[in-house]
């Protein structure tokens, strides 16, 4: 790391990125999206849908106002230098403070609810909220904060089988994880904000699956996956989700994922789970990067 850690700057830089998520998508997203409008046919549901999100993105980005209302559910990955100058307690404490100032200034709905109670923290603060989750690189120079804001409607249509799943005659093999991947979608319908991002787990079991297919929302939605055979899998899964017809909102057309990014787990031999975790066309991901002193991006 380039001179020291100056715990200002970190949690100033940290205060940003959340706001910055918020208000903003990164560059993929937005082609993605106007690229998508482009193939809907002219005068269609589909792209006046479209138009209407990418208006909305200048709106937001004009007034430095959230996205959608649901500024969802915040989800760190920190990857720190092998013994890094700051605790983990510590950082976790600024990413803390920053979402309670981010939801003091609006960036940020109060969304932290309490499932016996009922009552709202009122600060995007709880039990397991935020999910915070840390890795050490002793190769690594620098600190990385990655986040994503993940709203309800998708969440709630995100989803894991377990193979093999009878009703879809699908087998423990990959046309047995195409067949659950669509069926998942076509459940969704409009429900999860489509066009989608479609982070997927092959493997692992019930609670890794999940944590992996949410990872897959870190990669860029024009990357290509380094496992060749992955790689087939989503070329193939974006094709065959974008013939469903189900479209922008779920009122037809012809986008209805922008991306499908899958990762892989091993298992059991008892086990074969399949976990979908949908994003919606609101793809909230930003990463920091702090390289010590004053010098930070937000990417």
């Amino acid at each position: 790391m380039k001179g020291q850690p100056r715990i200002d700057v970190l949690r100033e830089a940290i205060y940003q990125l959340v706001c910055k998520t918020a208000i903003e998508l990164p560059s993929d997203v937005v082609e993605a999206l106007q690229k998508a409008k482009e193939q809907e046919e002219t005068g269609s549901i589909g792209e006046v849908i479209l138009s209407e999100y990418l208006e909305n993105l200048h709106l937001a980005s004009e007034r430095s106002a959230p996205i959608c209302q649901d500024t969802g559910f915040p989800v760190f990955y920190v990857n720190v230098p092998k013994n890094f100058a700051i605790s983990r307690e510590e950082l976790k404490r600024h990413i803390k403070d920053s979402l309670k100032r981010a939801t003091e200034h609006q960036y940020l709905r109060p969304n932290a609810v309490d499932p016996v109670t009922g009552i709202n923290s009122g600060i995007n603060l709880g039990a397991g909220f935020p999910a915070i989750y840390f890795e050490e690189d002793e190769n690594k120079e620098y600190i990385e904060i990655s986040l994503i804001l993940k709203g309800g409607g998708s969440e709630n249509v995100s989803c894991q089988y377990s193979l093999p799943y009878t009703p879809l005659n699908a087998g423990r093999d990959l046309e047995g994880v195409r067949r659950v991947v669509l069926d998942a979608v076509v459940k969704a319908e409009g429900k999860g904000c489509p066009p989608g991002i479609l982070g997927v787990c092959i493997g692992g079991d019930r609670e890794g699956g999940y944590k992996e297919a949410k990872r897959q929302f870190l990669r860029r939605l024009d990357d290509k996956n380094s496992d060749e055979i992955l790689q087939r899998l989503e070329e193939t899964l974006l094709r065959d989700l974008n013939s469903l017809g189900i479209g922008p909102q779920g009122l037809g057309g012809r986008s209805t994922v922008l991306a499908v990014k899958v990762g892989r787990l091993h298992r059991l031999p008892a086990c074969f789970f399949v976990t979908v975790s949908y994003m919606c066309w609101a793809m909230r991901r930003r990463r920091l990067v702090y390289k010590g002193d004053s010098e930070f991006e937000i990417i």
